[in-house]
């Protein structure tokens, strides 16, 4: 399950009822209410629903597609890991008294009152119609009436009714008659073209009114369109759409997007993979049965190594400061105790660190060259320059191992969502094989061809946003300086074409003065003087990034590096 707002993120253990062992087989069917568990998270209230057209169900054991009421949340579920929700409320409701859960619940029971008045309507409907159709097949009858009242009335007046009956059979039929054929087969057809059918209605999750913008955290911005097997206008065959729509955050908001998965090859020669939102989708991802290591859980590997897991990979962790695997091994991740440890239990090994030194000292004593052997897979995840990205490649190929840079765009929050952007160059067919490791944890994957290239573009890519942030800080404090309101500049800058969620997040940083680090100042310092490096191997100017370098410069001396990057505001007012 996707995110921090997800249910299966309390991180609290579970007792009763599922502790004791597997649970007897239940009969569950299409649309039944149930209470759903996933690893070692707390059951949730959900409904078992149709999967989106292109969701592949996973191999092995009998499952459902359960959506989780209060979240936007919705995944596979074994069917053993299934009870009726009825059967189970009083228990369930016992073990656990959160109050986000509370919330679910109450979304349940709204829904139920909701079908329940759907039903008392769709009842008293039914019975006005019976009511209808036998008034009007009393007027189609005049004749019986006639016959009665032949037996009191005169001749006379027996024809008088008779004609009168006449008139109302006339006026019956025209009414029936002043509707088109069209008109009354639509009326007459079970449901309109291009609208979906009523069972899939039927299966749609009405959202409490006690639940709308209280859910907070990455999963609770998205909603699942029950819709997206309606087809979609776009010439391209390979597109899978997963249509996703975004909830307001504070002070933005997001437009609705279209995730894709889409593999093209380009005149430069590279390859794009749009992957399909992996939280909004959850369980779309087949999980690689290859065993995944990672190092480093700093801001961005923290998030990753989360993502991983709640897409069912297998993982082994590593980080030099061991306490942060705690959290992650309670999450279900494996332990290594050193690096050589993880590479050499493992298929693949992700590595996410600081800068060059770190990439480099990564692979030395008791490191990831003890642990390489032929066959082994290296990825490298780090932010760092063409020339050491190149080095490392060297030395794991020469091991005969395989090896893949993987550099990645974004910060933590885009980390924590599995919205990052990937980069990737080097072994083709590790890249495809780290398909599914790339779905779960970005949005977008790009293969730019022979190693090095990730890396230079990772580092154009910094030198871009980095310089944007000091633009970004020098024009509120020029605006300061100068009597105008900082707020009015970033209004007007949200309604102009520079209006993105970067600009604002960042300025909301420093018109609240919350450095809270998302990406770490030191980080993006680091990254445009190897982007100045990069220019000056080429002989190519840089002196948008070389200004913007001496500003970050200068908030480092002012004791700012491990605050966000939004801090070099500070350069501007000391």
């Amino acid at each position: 399950m996707g995110g921090a707002g997800a249910p299966w993120c309390s991180r609290r253990p579970v007792r009763r009822p599922w502790s004791g062992g597997k649970m007897a087989a239940v009969s569950l069917r299409l649309g039944d209410l149930v209470w759903g568990k996933l690893g070692r998270y707390p059951p949730w209230p959900g409904k078992i629903v149709n999967p989106p057209k292109d969701l592949k169900k996973p191999r092995g054991k009998k499952c459902f597609f359960v959506k989780f009421f209060g979240t936007e949340d919705h995944a596979w579920i074994k069917v053993e890991q299934l009870k009726p929700y009825h059967a189970h409320k009083e228990e369930m409701i016992k073990i656990n008294k959160g109050k986000r859960f509370q919330q679910a619940v109450d979304a349940v029971e709204e829904f139920l009152r909701r079908a329940k008045g759907k039903d008392q309507t769709s009842s008293h409907n039914s019975a006005d119609d019976k009511n209808r159709r036998n008034s009007s097949e009393e007027r189609s009858r005049p004749n019986s009436g006639d016959e009665k009242r032949k037996l009191s009335l005169s001749e006379g007046k027996v024809k008088k009714n008779v004609g009168e009956g006449k008139k109302r059979v006339s006026s019956g039929s025209s009414e029936r008659g002043s509707k088109s054929p069209l008109k009354r087969a639509q009326e007459q057809s079970p449901r309109k073209r291009g609208r979906p059918p009523k069972d899939e209605k039927d299966l749609t999750i009405p959202e409490s009114s006690t639940v709308k913008g209280v859910m907070a955290g990455p999963m609770a911005a998205f909603k699942w369109q029950p819709t997206v097997s309606e087809p979609v206008k776009d010439a391209d065959p390979h597109f899978h759409h997963f249509l996703l729509s975004q909830t307001e955050k504070p002070a933005v908001c997001y437009q609705a997007i279209t995730k894709k998965l889409k593999i093209c090859e380009e005149e430069t020669g590279s390859t794009s993979i749009q992957a399909a939102d992996s939280t909004a989708v959850n369980g779309s991802i087949t999980p690689t049965d290859k065993k995944i290591g990672f190092l480093g859980l700093g801001l961005m590997g923290s998030g990753i190594v989360s993502n991983l897991l709640k897409m069912g990979h297998t993982v082994t962790v590593w980080n030099r400061t061991a306490e942060k695997c705690d959290l992650f091994i309670q999450e279900g991740a494996r332990l290594g105790r050193t690096p050589a440890e993880v590479v050499s239990t493992c298929d693949i090994t992700f590595a996410c660190v600081s800068d060059p030194k770190a990439a480099k000292d990564v692979l030395g004593p008791s490191g990831v060259l003890q642990g390489i052997r032929p066959g082994k897979c290296y990825v490298d995840m780090s932010t760092v320059d063409a020339d050491t990205v190149t080095e490392l490649a060297q030395v794991i190929v020469s091991r005969g191992g395989r090896f893949l840079e993987a550099p990645v765009s974004g910060n933590q929050q885009l980390s924590n969502d599995g919205m990052l952007v990937i980069l990737a160059a080097g072994d083709r067919g590790l890249y495809e094989d780290c398909s599914s490791c790339f779905q779960a944890m970005g949005k977008t994957s790009f293969f730019l061809g022979e190693v090095g290239n990730a890396a230079k573009m990772m580092l154009i890519v910094n030198m871009v946003q980095g310089s944007f942030m000091a633009t970004i800080a020098e024009g509120l404090t020029l605006a300061q300086v100068t009597g105008q309101s900082q707020q009015t500049l970033l209004d007007i800058l949200n309604q102009g074409q520079l209006a993105s969620i970067f600009l604002d997040q960042k300025c909301q940083n420093i018109l609240q003065g919350n450095f809270k680090p998302d990406f770490y100042l030191k980080y993006i310092q680091k990254d445009l003087r190897l982007a100045i490096a990069l220019g000056d191997a080429v002989n190519h100017p840089t002196p948008m990034a070389a200004a913007a370098n001496e500003v970050y410069k200068r908030a480092k001396a002012l004791d700012q590096s491990d605050n966000d990057m939004s801090a070099v505001y500070r350069a501007y007012i000391h």
